[in-house]
């Protein structure tokens, strides 16, 4: 399972309830790699407070605008990354390897004078209760046959078949289907319903 519990337990714990967000045109999912390249002042800056505080920085999906530029319109729910390696290759880029962490919502956001967004956010859980196990046998063995096939390329960190939201989210993360479809299967907070909708793409594929 991505690590979840620790997040949740830093932000509660150091009372932060306050994170930098990375408007992309994409959908981070828990446990799923992201690499980024920032040249944009607002976000070195960002990258440098998280790597000083140790701190996450959050992703969410762009509804209207572009990924550098004025602050783009973004959706309410994204996920946290966690940065687990960096390089400078030069001055004023850096190359950043980072983790998908936890699910969040939105509460309130912010552009600040130098156009990073900062959002009050409340961090999300899944259920995992009642999922079917025949529509999660279908998303296991179509997983494993990925990993099989291209290897543990599109894999971050240990596996874990035998967990249906890991399972759920690995599939997501790869499935070839629309932004908003992804971003609909991160806004899914039962794991059952997750799978289902995932088993459902997988037949029509």
């Amino acid at each position: 399972m991505p690590p979840t519990d620790r997040i949740v337990k830093d932000e509660q714990d150091d009372g932060v309830s306050d994170i930098a967000i990375f408007p992309l045109n994409l959908v981070l999912f828990p446990g799923a790699a992201l690499a980024l390249k920032i040249f944009e002042q607002r976000y070195q800056e960002m990258t440098k407070n998280c790597l000083r505080d140790d701190a996450p920085f959050g992703v969410c999906c762009i509804r209207n605008g572009q990924e550098v530029g004025a602050p783009a319109e973004h959706e309410a729910i994204g996920c946290s990354a966690r940065i687990v390696d960096w390089e400078m290759p030069h001055p004023g880029l850096f190359h950043l390897n980072c983790t998908g962490e936890s699910i969040f919502q939105l509460a309130d956001s912010h552009a600040q004078d130098n156009g990073l967004i900062h959002g009050q956010v409340e961090w999300l859980s899944d259920s995992d209760e009642g999922v079917e196990p025949l529509e999660l046998d279908s998303c296991r063995n179509a997983l494993e046959r990925v990993v099989k096939h291209a290897g543990k390329r599109f894999v971050t960190g240990p596996t874990a078949f035998d967990d249906p939201s890991w399972v759920s989210y690995r599939l997501a993360e790869i499935l070839p289907v629309d932004v908003k479809v992804k971003q609909s299967l991160l806004e899914q907070r039962s794991t059952a319903l997750r799978v289902s909708r995932i088993a459902e793409l997988l037949q029509s594929a």
